[in-house]
């Protein structure tokens, strides 16, 4: 339809041999059939109603023969006409045919680059960007690109060049949810089957690291390209653990032993009383095992609930063995307590493990074995099958007993808090003690109580005077030594006895102490923490962090 209007146009023109263009206008008229105007209204009217508006490209004059064999596809074009030659249905003339010029629009829309070039410049129409007429335009495909077409459109590029690409595993890590289970997680996350699970639980020493997790805790993973478990790294606690491999011979699971070194390092906390001791260093930052080691320490000459004052400040070194960034088996080295009734710095010794102040004097308080001065003879000893001397039956008799006379001095045998003062209608008048290393004595039948419950004890102080109280057969003194809440035999249980430091082990030990002592003092910065909290509460705060 489109090669008919263009070839019988070409053959009318061609064969009428019409050159109005050359002649003047009633020359044309008469010359120019009515089957050439008739052709040319009818394109004029077809155009007209299909795309008036369209830009057209001009192919310049076609009054010239040109064989339709020899026309490229490119070059089989649609006929349009410019505007200044669309008129009106029924008001042709000849007059109007003469002034048309032909313009041909290609039937086929080419590439616009294939145009350019085929078309002289004059020829080629743009459009710019401030011509607002053709906007609101849309592309002819709806393209959709995956991960493998390459950018210049290739697909076949694109897999080439991800079929090239080496997959390499990498460790990935899970979080313990609330319901996980082993079974669940390595079947939907790890991609096992019921056997292999079964056969890593079988494969594994400690199978509570598997069926016993916690929420928040991870385990690392690695997968291969098939979503299939090669490796599984599981830990027991930050220090231990273990890794589970697949071998690539059987595809069976073999478990090897995790053990991860710990780097030493030092840190100082300091902070302020505020209420309860143990708070107030806890709250510097410490765990609760450092701040127990800690009370345990300065509890051993200090006394917290007598001593203790609201803005009394503590310094403390503790190292620890560093696991990633978690610290592990923590100990305390020095502290030093700065209080209104007291002054304390202690100090590890490295050599026997214990705690002395700076001059070398043991924290363990010496404890006497026998609660008074001089010698008495015992008249009753310990013994758990004793037979009462009164009622003649099995008596078990949890104290020893010494003969004296009423109103003999009874000493305290070591450092401690009176806890009871207490009149009894069978152990008569008698006197509880504790002790700062935990020991507990008691004193029975005692005619005079010489100190008050609450009241702070030395060893070798006077608390109590011998009698006869209670059911008793005659005066003497009943002696009980508590180990853990029980009676023990005062006469063989062991005792801490104070070891001060001499000779050549406390030169040793001022030689180390110089380190911490130089850590704990706050105005020294030679050798400074190597983490440091401060606790600041109240204007008496210490700045110094």
């Amino acid at each position: 339809m489109l090669l008919l209007p263009v070839a019988t146009m070409v053959t009318v023109l061609g064969t009428q041999k019409i050159m109005g263009v050359f002649g003047d206008a009633d020359d044309v008229q008469q010359q120019t059939p009515l089957a050439t105007t008739t052709i040319s209204q009818s394109i004029v009217n077809s155009a007209t109603r299909k795309e008036a508006a369209e830009p057209a490209y001009s192919f310049g004059d076609l009054t010239k023969d040109i064989p339709l064999a020899q026309l490229k596809p490119l070059e089989v074009m649609q006929v349009d006409f410019i505007s200044e030659a669309q008129a009106d249905e029924g008001s042709t003339t000849p007059s109007q045919a003469q002034t048309i010029s032909p313009i041909i629009k290609p039937a086929i829309e080419p590439d616009v680059k294939q145009v350019a070039m085929q078309l002289p410049a004059k020829d080629v129409q743009t459009a710019s960007d401030d011509d607002d007429s053709d906007i609101g335009g849309t592309s002819y495909e709806d393209w959709s690109f995956d991960n493998t077409m390459d950018p210049s459109g290739d697909t076949e590029l694109g897999d080439e060049i991800a079929s090239r690409e080496t997959y390499v595993p990498e460790w990935q890590s899970y979080t313990i949810q609330s319901g996980d289970s082993f079974a669940l997680t390595a079947e939907r996350t790890l991609g096992l089957a019921y056997s292999d699970v079964m056969q890593i639980l079988n494969t594994v020493p400690d199978q509570k690291v598997l069926t016993r997790w916690r929420v928040g805790n991870s385990f690392d993973y690695k997968l291969d390209e098939n979503g299939q478990l090669l490796a599984l790294r599981v830990m027991k606690d930050p220090r231990e653990g273990y890794l589970i491999q697949r071998d690539d011979e059987s595809a069976d699971f073999a478990y090897s032993p995790i053990e991860k070194a710990g780097e030493a390092a030092q840190r100082m906390f300091s902070g302020t009383v505020n209420g309860s001791f143990a708070l107030s260093a806890q709250s510097t930052g410490l765990s609760n095992a450092e701040v127990s080691e800690l009370t345990n320490v300065l509890s051993k000459k200090l006394d917290f609930r007598r001593d203790a004052r609201a803005g009394d400040r503590f310094r403390v070194l503790v190292e620890s063995d560093m696991i990633d960034g978690h610290p592990l088996d923590s100990k305390v080295l020095a502290a030093e307590y700065e209080g209104e009734r007291m002054n304390l710095t202690v100090l590890r010794n490295s050599a026997d493990d214990h705690f002395y102040t700076p001059d070398g004097n043991s924290l363990d308080p010496a404890f006497n074995r026998y609660p008074f001065q001089g010698h008495y003879r015992i008249s009753s000893s310990f013994n758990l099958r004793r037979h009462h001397p009164v009622t003649g039956r099995i008596s078990p008799h949890k104290g020893t007993d010494f003969a004296m006379r009423s109103g003999t001095p009874v000493d305290a045998p070591a450092d401690g808090v009176v806890e009871r003062v207490v009149n009894h209608p069978i152990a008569g008048r008698y006197i509880t003690i504790r002790h700062n290393n935990g020991y507990v004595t008691r004193f029975l039948h005692l005619s005079k109580a010489l100190v008050k419950p609450g009241e702070h004890v030395k060893m070798g102080e006077k608390i109590a005077l011998s009698g006869s109280t209670g059911r008793v057969t005659g005066p003497h003194l009943h002696y009980e030594v508590l180990v853990n809440n029980h009676q023990v035999d005062a006469m063989r249980v062991k005792l801490p006895e104070s070891q001060s430091l001499r000779g050549d082990a406390l030169a040793a030990f001022k030689r180390e102490s110089e380190n911490l002592l130089a850590k704990l003092d706050r105005r020294s910065e030679n050798e400074p923490a190597i983490a440091q909290v401060e606790v600041k509460k109240g204007d008496d705060a210490d700045d110094n962090t």
